[in-house]
């Protein structure tokens, strides 16, 4: 015998039973009648699913209070009214998306919330003060109870700073509950809406978003040039003190070091200026004073009477003394002519010609002296300048060095005026914007009141209610396929188990019209039936489960009780006698002997007293009047705690029943409750493992199967008992069970 386990019984199954594999179409690939098959067997749990949903959202459209939507536009503008041509401190937003997307949640933001919840009073509005609204219901009960032991309403209850904190922020969050702001697009529009159940107070809450965000706006550029205007000033004190300090600086060291200038120029340089003049001049003067010496001795040292010298000519006293002498000589020459030599006219007139010449003389002489006195006077004036210039020279040569230090100090003091000048220029363009400031936005459309409610919205609600209603029904479906642990078809038998499919057993209700007669009459009495074909078909595929070896000694068994074990057992008896087959049928269910149930009889001898020796085998059988089956059962006081299966009377007494009967069914306990089958099993040439149609759990199966490994049984494969064939026809897509409707009509009922 093999052994078998959960990971090989398909494939020694289908190797040893020539079992199909599994079905087509089963994964890979979409399989829409599937999926159809599927979604009309679940149709009632679909259709209840989706009506609790669709009703659901039904009431609460119609339950939910209506609300309102008012919306106002504002536009961030690019364009700006120049009044100035004076830079702004704040500077305008930029013209990109980034601002506008930023702007928008600056419109959302919690402190321009706190400004319209101040502005509008709306702590005192009960729509956003939870402690405001009047309570219903229960807590109205509560409430008037409260009152009546002389409890406050909870508005009169005077609160904490932090608890009236928190309820500020309550209505802070309620207020921004409503508002929605977005952008319109790509443009730079952006669309501030509010929603509450007061058209009115929608429209003005939206409006005084839009005013607020404007003025926040205008009070941000306020204060940023307020604030500049103040440091600017401050900052104007200390570079007016630093200005002040570097050029009284500059002026003390000009003082210090004799650095006075006029004009631009130190009174040093304008002295030695003056000082190269006069002495240029005074060099000329003495040049020329020598000049006039050297000529005038020259003339002299001729033989000259010094009458040629040139400043002889222009004296005043020589040129009269020179008219006196012509009259003179005029007049020697007429007494010369008159008298003669010696008259004492004539003498006279030569004694005054005489004189005059003398004069002359005298004069010349004189003119000659104060020329050399003019030119040492000139050389010695030019001596004194030329000592003074170099003087000069020397203070100059002191100052230049000073001016090192001097020229440091009148940078810093040209750059302490330089910084002074721009702030206070910056100052003063600055005062002059304040009250010219303009907001980066405007609003373009103010919000108007709305006069339909835009929520709930029906319509689409009730749209989108039918789509969830259809989308949960199809979650039920799924969810219900997902935790559907039961077996229906072939294909889950292989797939799910890796098992072979041996065949199904209908439930005699769903394929019988005389509902009256009992399974196993059933059978006899209707040997045509689709119902007796079941189980025709199910010896077939227990014949061939094991291709080249003889299946005589069929064990079978299930994981729970209330599988069908003993009816299938019975109705597999009786058919197979039926058809000539000498068959015999073993109740080894030795607590519950349902086979005696099922047939109506109590034997006083049975099973155990054969195993026992107290009886034999012939002794022990009796037949079934109806088909001819034999039947070892076991007597009502048969039960014995000892391991009966397990010795070697039952292995002698299958042995036996193998060479007198063609087909040998074992009527065992289920595996999962009783030990008892896992010692029976073994000696089968066969093993049918039973799973009620849709009930018996995959895990059930499971765990048998685990049960029977390693004992060396062969399990021949699954067949589904109790199927419901009306059902099978919405379940089982590419199930034989699938085409019951098409085929029945072959069978009698």
């Amino acid at each position: 015998m093999n052994q078998i386990g959960p990971s090989h019984v398909g494939a020694e199954s289908l190797a040893e039973g020539g079992q199909a594999s599994p079905l087509p179409g089963a994964a890979g690939q979409l399989d829409l009648r599937r999926l159809f098959t599927t979604f009309r067997r679940r149709l009632r749990l679909f259709a209840a699913v989706a009506l609790v949903v669709f009703v659901s959202v039904v009431v609460v459209t119609l339950q939910t209070p209506p609300r309102y939507t008012a919306t106002a536009n504002v536009l961030l503008d690019t364009r700006k009214e120049k009044v100035s041509d004076v830079q702004e401190v704040l500077s305008g937003l930029p013209a990109d998306s980034a601002t506008v997307d930023t702007e928008v949640e600056v419109l959302k933001s919690r402190q321009l919330a706190e400004r319209v919840t101040k502005a509008l009073n709306l702590e005192s509005d009960p729509d956003f003060n939870s402690r405001l609204q009047k309570p219903t219901g229960l807590k109205a009960a509560a409430g008037a109870i409260g009152t009546l032991f002389g409890a406050k309403p909870p508005s009169e209850v005077a609160l904490s700073p932090l608890a009236a904190q928190r309820a500020h922020e309550k209505v802070v969050d309620n207020v921004l509950k409503g508002l929605s702001v977005k952008r319109s697009g790509l443009t730079y529009v952006i669309s501030v809406s509010y929603q509450s159940g007061d058209p009115q107070k929608s429209a003005l809450i939206a409006n005084k978003f839009a005013e607020l965000y404007l003025l926040e706006q205008l009070e941000a550029k306020f204060d940023a040039t307020q604030q500049a205007s103040q440091w600017l000033n401050s900052r104007l004190e200390e570079l007016r003190g630093q200005v002040l300090a570097d050029e009284a600086a500059v002026q003390q060291y000009k003082i210090a070091n004799n650095l006075l200038s006029a004009a631009g120029t130190s009174l040093t340089e304008q002295e030695i200026s003056s000082y190269n003049q006069s002495l240029a001049q005074a060099r000329a003067q003495v040049a020329e004073d020598n000049a006039r010496l050297n000529t005038a001795r020259a003339q002299l040292a001729r033989g000259s009477n010094g009458g040629d010298v040139g400043e002889a000519l222009d004296s005043p006293v020589i040129q009269q003394l020179r008219a006196q002498r012509a009259t003179v000589s005029g007049q020697v020459a007429d007494l010369a002519g008159r008298y003669g030599d010696r008259h004492p006219e004539m003498l006279k007139a030569k004694r005054q010609l005489s004189d005059i010449d003398a004069q002359i003389q005298q004069e010349i002489q004189r003119i000659v002296s104060n020329l050399q006195a003019k030119a040492q006077v000139s050389q010695q004036r030019a001596s004194a300048i030329s000592g003074s210039l170099g003087g000069a020279r020397g203070t100059l040569a002191t100052n230049n060095r000073a001016l090192v230090r001097l020229n440091e100090l009148e940078r810093n003091a040209e750059a302490s005026r330089t910084l002074y000048e721009s702030y206070l220029n910056r100052f003063k363009e600055t005062s002059t914007q304040q009250g010219i400031e303009q907001s980066d936005a405007r609003v373009v459309s103010k919000a108007k009141i709305p006069v339909r409610q835009s929520a709930p919205n029906v319509s689409l609600n009730l749209a989108l209610g039918l789509l969830l209603a259809v989308g949960a029904g199809i979650a039920a479906v799924v969810i219900a396929e997902l935790l559907d642990a039961g077996l229906a078809t072939a294909e889950d038998v292989e797939r799910r188990l890796d098992a072979a499919y041996l065949g199904a057993i209908p439930l005699l209700n769903s394929v019988a019209e005389e509902r009256s007669i009992a399974p196993i009459d059933y059978i006899v009495s209707k040997p045509l039936s689709s119902f007796a074909e079941s189980f025709r078909s199910l010896r077939a595929s227990i014949s061939y489960s094991r291709l080249g070896e003889p299946v005589r000694v069929v064990a079978i068994t299930s994981a729970l009780p209330g599988e069908g074990k003993t009816t299938t057992s019975v109705c597999l008896a009786r058919s197979s006698a039926i058809q000539g087959l000498k068959t015999i049928i073993v109740d080894c269910d030795l607590r519950r002997r349902t086979v005696n149930r099922l047939l109506q009889a109590e034997p006083t001898i049975g099973l155990l007293e054969v195993l026992s020796g107290e009886a034999t085998v012939d002794q022990a059988i009796t037949s079934d009047e109806v088909s001819g089956a034999a039947i070892l059962p076991l007597a009502k006081t048969g039960f014995t705690p000892k391991d009966v299966f397990g010795t070697a009377a039952m292995d002698r007494l299958i042995t036996e029943l193998r060479d007198r009967y063609d087909l040998v069914i074992l009527d065992t306990a289920p595996l999962l409750p009783i030990a008892d089958t896992r010692v029976l099993a073994p000696k089968a040439d066969v093993v049918v493992f039973l799973a009620r149609w849709r009930k018996t759990p995959q895990h059930a199966v499971e765990a048998a199967f685990r049960l029977l490994a390693g004992t060396g049984a062969h399990l021949g494969g699954v067949a589904l008992t109790q199927m419901d064939m009306k059902q099978q026809s919405k379940y089982g897509y590419g199930d034989p069970g699938y085409y019951y409707a098409e085929y029945k009509k072959y069978y009698v009922s």
